[in-house]
């Protein structure tokens, strides 16, 4: 596909929300929460706005990625930090979906982070998915989050190679993703209803929200 990818404008904003919701209702939970954090995230202190990039295809807005900040420390030393960055959500209309507009997306954010001197992306995801783009289980860098453990699917990109050496780091994602359901379910009444149902995903979103590596 032949696609256009630019910084997200506020005239956007409508379209990216209507987008993120049909890209994730029912994926995860019956219903779906990313769309109102796609709405609060523009205003949060954390989030980066250069790293807030659409994918365009014949003048319609079909894909979107967007970016805050978050940091690790070092479990003996609270001192001893690195700025990482974090993506979530990454949305691609479902008509749209497995033509590679979400790596292109995912491979144009990074570039440009590269050029931003960022250090490292970290995130949350199906290792299936971000390998391809040289994402590594956070195991690899001795990175765990804030209970110790290393999830499925926690995983890193090293963009300044030997960042992490060999200290024991502890991942701080940004608050923004600490959603008040009951503020989203209000949001979510703006947009033209949908059924809230159970697809298979929902499980397996759940068992790979419970794994852990060893």
């Amino acid at each position: 596909m032949d696609i256009f990818i630019r910084n997200e404008l506020e005239k956007d904003y409508r379209q990216v929300e209507e987008l993120t919701r049909e890209a994730f209702w029912n994926l995860y939970v019956p219903g779906c929460n990313e769309h109102y954090l796609v709405h609060i995230m523009r205003d949060h202190p954390d989030f980066i706005s250069k790293l807030d990039f659409i994918a365009i295809y014949k003048e319609k807005i079909i894909g979107n990625i967007m970016y805050s900040k978050s940091y690790l420390m070092d479990k003996k030393d609270s001192n001893h930090k690195i700025d990482t960055i974090t993506f979530g959500p990454a949305s691609v209309l479902p008509e749209y979906q497995r033509k590679g507009v979400g790596y292109s997306l995912i491979k144009h954010s990074i570039e440009i982070a590269s050029e931003n001197e960022y250090k490292a992306i970290i995130i949350l995801g199906h290792p299936n998915n971000y390998c391809k783009h040289g994402f590594k289980s956070s195991k690899d860098f001795n990175i765990s989050d804030t209970q110790g453990k290393y999830p499925y699917g926690l995983l890193v990109l090293e963009i300044e190679k030997g960042i992490f050496q060999d200290f024991n780091w502890i991942y701080y994602p940004s608050d923004i993703y600490n959603i008040d359901q009951n503020s989203c379910e209000v949001f979510d009444r703006q947009f033209k209803p949908k059924k809230k149902d159970y697809k298979y995903t929902q499980e397996e979103f759940s068992i790979a929200c419970r794994a852990y590596l060893i």
